[in-house]
């Protein structure tokens, strides 16, 4: 529930209603005379994990997104909490032990979010066995307490049983072991919900178009409504930029001549039926072509293959995959399945940026550092970049701290390592009502009377008109978009169908934010767009 200082005696019941009607936030930014304490750009895992962060300790805390939570980087992840085994190979133990720490802190705060899966690192040279058990010893030990149990040798046959599809020829046998695997988009919808629980205010589609300045230093931002085109001059003691890939052009607003600090990547995955890699396990190749993972992964009953490692000039809100890289990924995922997979067989293909912190030395970014890096301007503009999921957390830990020795301002120690995360339930429902956690009452409840009853929006996806609505009331969903790409997946699941199901989803959410039939129409219009340019098929030729 938010705090003292924001609800101003208002009673539960109001808060309840409070809670999702945006407008009722919006009040928040119209208060005479307002000043935040923290104000913090950027809706992915940093600007989120910053802001619930200062919340928690006491700051008056407001987080504004140009779009929607989670709707760049934030949701195209590999759906992985993990140390990082690659940097093991780099020498870089430090970067891995936190990673590893940040993961034990996720499965205690967020236990409905993230689960332990069991990955099978194959191998097929004499050397490989050894070489890999070391390593993954290793990686049991810097997990220490943490740790999700012990990596193991396996067989040829136990590989096999593992991963039956499995290319067995010149198959040594494998090793495996335990890491963590998550939905990014819902971890980021359970962050806002905590935000707000914490006494914040999280606003999607609300730009930040500039900064306010006082003598040379920030004090503020003006920010732009995109749903009203109504404008604000915001007031706070100290602003974070938390903005990923985007993070170097907010600077340039606070400072023209800033130099750039971030080296954009882009990453794909490929998205296919279940059937490509049977089983419970996932698969991992250490070492590709360009120096990244290759994963093979079970998600929600599908199967994500990823990822590549493309350095771009440019940060496109939708990135899109280039044919080059789906061909990499379809060869490679090949060479190690005895079903290969081909462009028929593509559900969807997703490609998300990574924000690397660029290098001096002109390195490739797939051997770029994943640790983050802060930096305060001369006006007092605190950046936090750099970073990745699994370690969202400590990110946000740090920026409060740099933040407030900017400001001046005195709070209490971190405790988020302890802080349950809305939601929380430890033995959660399964798929894909494991994902809510203990909303799983209020997600049933979204579903009472309506049209439709509860049969799926498409047969071939789980959900339901519930899951719709559910997400408009209380998961700050605004568009067709946001509940078919976010609040619930099925855009990376399965693009066609996703299409097939916006008029319906269009339908519902229209009823729930009184929109006219003429909003329904360019909803769907502008996903059936954006969908469309998930299919593989429509951009690659594919025979």
């Amino acid at each position: 529930m938010p705090s003292r200082a924001f609800t101003k005696g208002i009673d539960a019941a109001v808060l309840g209603l409070m809670l999702m009607e945006r407008c009722e936030l919006l009040r928040y930014l119209d208060e005479p005379g307002a000043a935040w304490d923290l104000i913090v750009i950027g809706g992915g895992a940093t600007g989120l994990g910053t802001a619930v962060e200062a919340a928690s300790r006491g700051l008056r805390t407001l987080l504004l997104e140009q779009r929607d939570f989670a709707s760049g980087t934030s949701s195209r992840s590999t759906k992985l909490i993990h140390g990082g085994l690659r940097y093991l190979r780099q020498g870089k133990l430090r970067l891995v032990l936190g990673a590893l720490r940040e993961r034990g802190v996720l499965f205690r705060n967020a236990p409905h979010l993230v689960r332990s899966l069991t990955f099978v690192v194959p191998c097929y040279a004499g050397w490989e066995g050894p070489y890999y058990q070391a390593g993954l010893k290793l990686y049991d030990l810097l997990a220490g307490r943490s740790g999700l149990g012990p990596s193991r040798w396996l067989s040829r046959s136990e590989t096999l049983e593992r991963v039956p599809n499995l290319e067995p020829s010149g198959l040594r046998g494998g090793v495996a072991y335990p890491d963590g695997q998550f939905d990014d988009a819902r971890l980021a919808v359970s962050l806002a919900r905590t935000l707000l629980d914490l006494g914040g205010v999280p606003l999607n589609y609300l730009a930040v178009e500039g900064f306010l300045k006082s003598r040379g230093r920030i004090d503020g931002v003006s920010a732009c409504d995109k749903e009203t085109g109504q404008s604000y001059r915001l007031h706070a003691r100290v602003v974070v930029n938390a903005t990923g890939v985007f993070a170097d052009g907010l600077r340039r607003l606070d400072d023209a001549g800033a130099p750039p600090i971030i080296a954009p990547s882009q990453g794909i995955h490929l998205v296919l039926d279940q059937s490509f890699l049977p089983g419970d396990c996932a698969l991992m190749v250490p070492r590709t072509d360009d120096g990244r993972v290759l994963f093979a992964i079970p998600w929600l009953d599908r199967v994500l293959i990823g990822t590549t490692d493309t350095p771009v000039a440019t940060t496109p809100l939708e990135p899109q995959a280039l044919p080059a890289e789906i061909e990499y990924l379809l060869t490679h995922a090949g060479r190690y399945l005895s079903r290969k997979p081909r462009h028929e067989d593509l559900l969807s293909v997703f490609a998300g940026l990574r924000p690397l912190i660029r290098s001096r030395t002109g390195i490739s970014t797939a051997a770029l550092s994943r640790d983050h890096r802060i930096i305060v301007s001369g006006s007092g503009l605190v950046t936090v970049t750099g970073g990745k999921w699994t370690t969202y957390r400590r990110m946000g830990e740090d920026a409060v701290d740099r933040a407030a020795a900017v400001a001046g301002l005195a709070i209490r120690p971190s405790a988020t390592e302890r802080l349950r995360l809305h939601g929380w339930l430890m033995e959660p429902g399964p798929d894909p009502w494991q994902w809510y956690g203990a909303e799983g009452e209020g997600l049933l409840a979204s579903g009472a009377g309506l049209a439709g009853g509860d049969e799926p929006l498409h047969p071939r996806l789980p959900y339901r008109p519930r899951h719709v609505v559910h997400a408009v009331r209380c998961e700050f969903a605004r568009t067709v978009e946001d509940v078919l790409a976010r609040r619930c997946r099925a855009l990376f699941l399965d693009a066609a169908a996703s299409m097939a199901m916006a008029p319906a989803a269009a339908r519902l959410m229209a009823a729930e934010l009184g929109r006219d039939e003429t909003w329904q129409r360019q909803q769907v219009a502008e996903f059936c767009a954006l969908a469309g340019s998930y299919l593989p098929l429509t951009r690659v030729g594919a025979r």
